[in-house]
């Protein structure tokens, strides 16, 4: 009798899990909401949330419960959104690197988690979202092209950078014996990156969307012979127990993401990122790369996409040490808008690392 109420309290246990992080997506979404509304209180949407619940309701729970609940829920959302918090849009679920990255960046931050890369270029755009933060460059899968193509074509400002160290871990059920484990899920990448770990211990694959998504099935799942391969953030928000850190056939797997804003940060910066399209010529990425060298500016990375609207041509993004009060980088500036097609300067900000 014990062992089958303590099976049955564990089900509660996880429906609580369940109920905590849907209110939290409630409440992440009404952040959102507050960005397009001008006030805070709006008592049609109210009396229709409240419809919805009583329609909703039953067989056990009564409307009045119900709306009673939601009264306590709407009002908690109000002071949330009166508190004007700043929020930063990352790809994925909670857990994934990119939100790991914002909270070294700023713990201040409320993250919020968005479907697709373009999502949180366009939240930030629709002033939805304060700040997003996208990954740019893997030390050892390199260029990250859906975030390139996106930066090349937005009107965002790169306001700040963070270099993070990919710590892949191995986590499963609290529940699980580590011996039992015969399957490992994550993202391919990450898959890949723990390629030695995962043959030696003779697992099966199987790849995910995402390594917060994969962490986050598990825990919703529950099955009995898996594990993932995910960040120690993901143990904690979604209830995982760590078998082993650091799992990742290279210990120097680094990813380097951007933070992105509506307006271009103020104060200072030691780094400047640029975006051009050159004359379809010879020699003429040799003349705009000649500009940085005459003038002594140290490139740290240049990327090279096909336009989409004419895949003859090529447009290129461009990261140099420097700041735009630099007499240097000003007459850099200058000389290379005058020979290249289009120009876009992305911001000047201040390099870093965790």
């Amino acid at each position: 009798m014990n062992e089958h109420l303590d099976e049955i309290r564990g089900k509660i246990d996880l429906v609580d899990h369940k109920i905590m992080k849907l209110l939290n997506q409630r409440m992440e979404l009404s952040m959102r909401s507050r960005k397009l509304k001008e006030t805070i209180t709006d008592p049609g949407r109210e009396e229709e949330v409240l419809s919805n619940v009583a329609r909703f309701s039953g067989p056990l729970l009564t409307a009045e419960f119900s709306q009673k609940l939601y009264r306590e829920i709407i009002d908690e959302s109000k002071g949330i959104q009166d508190k004007l918090l700043r929020t930063v849009g990352f790809q994925g679920e909670h857990g994934a690197y990119s939100e790991v990255a914002a909270l070294e960046h700023d713990p201040s931050l409320i993250s919020i988690p968005c479907v697709e890369f373009a999502e949180v270029f366009e939240a930030i755009a629709n002033k939805e979202l304060d700040f997003g933060i996208v990954p740019v460059e893997n030390s050892l899968e390199g260029a990250i092209t859906p975030v390139i193509d996106l930066l090349l074509e937005t009107d965002l400002k790169i306001v700040g950078e963070i270099s993070l160290p990919i710590r892949h871990c191995l986590l499963t059920l609290p529940e699980t014996n580590h011996y039992d484990i015969k399957i490992v899920a994550s993202h391919p990448q990450a898959l890949a990156q723990c390629h030695n770990f995962i043959t030696k211990h003779k697992f099966q694959t199987h790849p995910s969307y995402d390594t917060a998504g994969a962490a986050k099935v598990l825990s919703e799942r529950r099955f009995p012979s898996a594990g993932v391969l995910a960040s120690e953030l993901c143990a904690e928000l979604y209830n995982l127990e760590i078998i082993k850190e650091d799992v990742a056939d290279h210990p120097s797997n680094t990813t380097r993401f951007v933070i992105l804003a509506r307006e271009a940060v103020t104060g200072p910066g030691n780094k400047c990122s640029v975006t051009f399209s050159a004359k379809h010529e010879a020699g003429s990425l040799f003349r705009i790369l000649k500009i940085f060298s005459d003038a002594g500016i140290n490139l740290t990375r240049i990327e090279s996409r096909p336009i989409r609207d004419d895949s003859r041509q090529y447009a290129f993004l461009l990261d140099f040490e420097g700041n735009t009060e630099d007499g240097p980088v000003k007459t850099s500036m200058e000389q290379l808008q005058a020979i290249v097609l289009t120009f876009k300067f992305l911001g000047c900000y201040k390099g870093g690392s965790k």
